[in-house]
């Protein structure tokens, strides 16, 4: 038995601040208090450092299959990214392909993913085929602790369900326990704004937001909502970026509905004048959901403090912008959509608390505990508590650090924040109580990270 003692920091989770000493017995946080008298190995002194939850991000995309091309991070070089940012869960997406199974595409994400992990990971599953099979499939899966399933009403000929089946799909996590993720964009209505642009010789990258209109993630949006309530299902957006889709989100939410929905930080801090960046620069902020004007950021910092917005997660997918962005030169719907995001989540959030966005214990609430919460891993995962997993990160909240592709560690050759100055660092990464960052070192290794069976939702009202 191998025993680690945090002391002197100020231990911060979603429900309290307290400087007090944290107590690790091998995997496990076993006692929090005073440690007069505890006996340890490994004594870490955090004198001036907050002591966090390591972070869950429960939105990724390694090695996802896009547009030609493939995100560029792999399990093993997008754990470790996420690790030397504070995080210490992914839960990633595993993808069935139209005419595949659930199972096949299962098996092939456990493949890629199996042996690779610097940290501990989890899978949604993407239904790219909703059929009679596919749907008493979610039953099996739920038992073995895949317990999302993530619909498209966005991508027509590659993801793209209709409203019957995403409807049949509102039925059976309602009847199973299954949490159902929504894709909110009309790509019906997407595809002919995506024609007519094309047509007319728009094809720079700044009409990727023009054609993904703010209105029609929000017609989305309502439209997932109302066929939850037809089915009794509860209900997860992800990547919400739109205040027009926010009000949909709030309205159902203040009437009581179990509809939850996450944003990410290229939303929070990016905008409009990044995809309208001079040359073909526009192409490394194409995502989807796509960045909005400036002055949407205020109204999802607020959703945020009002919890209409209930978790931050990434929807890391990375492409490098020399080879893969370049698909979309002369047209910018060939562009693949995704942005690096693993490894800055934690520190742009605690940006946020120093500018006054949020609090401290909302940025551990967003980042960890209601990810963990959401997606049935508390409290293994999401906060520091006797019984849960030593995921525990010394954090210094007054590092400061210039956000760059020259330093960051994801597998991509840009930043979407190149040169942005923000403070607060991870300094010591515990995973499981084995330290795998340390003052600039990575001690961890490929193969750490294990599987994580999880169980159904745990935030439903």
């Amino acid at each position: 038995m191998s025993r680690t003692l945090i002391r002197n920091g100020l231990v911060i989770t979603a429900s309290d601040e307290i400087g007090t000493d944290v107590l690790i017995e091998d995997e496990k946080v076993v006692a929090l208090g005073t440690s007069d008298g505890w006996t340890a190995d490994t004594v870490i002194d955090a004198t001036g450092k907050y002591v966090i939850p390591g972070g869950v991000d429960a939105h990724t995309h390694m090695e996802l299959p896009f547009g030609g091309t493939f995100a560029s991070d792999t399990f093993e070089t997008g754990t470790r990214a996420a690790a030397w940012g504070g995080t210490t869960t992914i839960v990633d997406f595993a993808v069935q392909s139209v005419g595949g199974t659930l199972r096949e595409g299962l098996d092939a994400w456990h493949a890629k993913a199996e042996g690779n992990c610097a940290i501990d990971y989890a899978f949604h599953m993407i239904m790219g085929d909703v059929t009679e099979g596919s749907l008493k499939e979610m039953e099996t899966l739920i038992g073995e602790g895949i317990t999302s399933f993530k619909l498209f009403m966005a991508y027509p000929g590659v993801f793209y369900s209709d409203d019957g089946k995403i409807l049949r799909a509102l039925q059976k996590g309602a009847e199973t326990g299954g949490l159902i993720m929504m894709h909110a964009e009309n790509g019906i209505a997407i595809d002919v704004l995506v024609e007519q642009a094309l047509a007319r010789g728009n094809t720079d990258p700044k009409y990727h937001g023009v054609v993904r209109h703010a209105l029609l993630e929000a017609e989305a949006t309502n439209r997932a909502i109302k066929l939850a309530q037809v089915a009794g299902s509860p209900l997860y957006i992800v990547h919400l970026s739109a205040i027009e889709a926010l009000a949909e989100v709030t309205r159902a939410r203040d009437e009581g509905l179990n509809v939850f929905a996450e944003t990410c930080p290229q939303y929070l801090y990016l905008s409009t004048d990044d995809l309208a960046r001079p040359g073909f620069e526009g192409a490394k902020y194409v995502c989807s959901t796509p960045l909005r004007p400036e002055e949407h950021q205020a109204a999802l910092w607020k959703g945020l403090r009002t919890d209409d917005l209930s978790v931050v997660s990434t929807d890391h997918c990375p492409f490098c912008f020399k080879g893969q962005k370049e698909l979309g030169l002369g047209d910018f719907s060939k562009i693949p959509n995704g942005l690096p995001g693993v490894e800055t989540r934690m520190d742009l959030l605690h940006q946020a608390v120093l500018d006054g966005h949020i609090g401290r214990r909302r940025w551990i609430e967003i980042a960890c505990a209601t990810p963990a919460r959401m997606f049935g891993l508390y409290p293994r995962k999401g906060t520091i508590a006797p019984g849960s997993d030593a995921d525990v990160v010394i954090y210094d909240p007054a590092a400061t650090q210039v956000l760059s592709a020259e330093t960051h560690h994801m597998n991509v050759d840009y930043s979407p924040y190149e040169g942005r100055t923000i403070t607060g660092k991870a300094q010591t990464v515990l995973s499981r109580g084995r330290v795998i960052i340390d003052n600039g070192e990575y001690l961890g290794s490929a193969g750490h990270g294990r599987f994580l069976r999880r169980e159904t939702c745990q935030t439903l009202r």
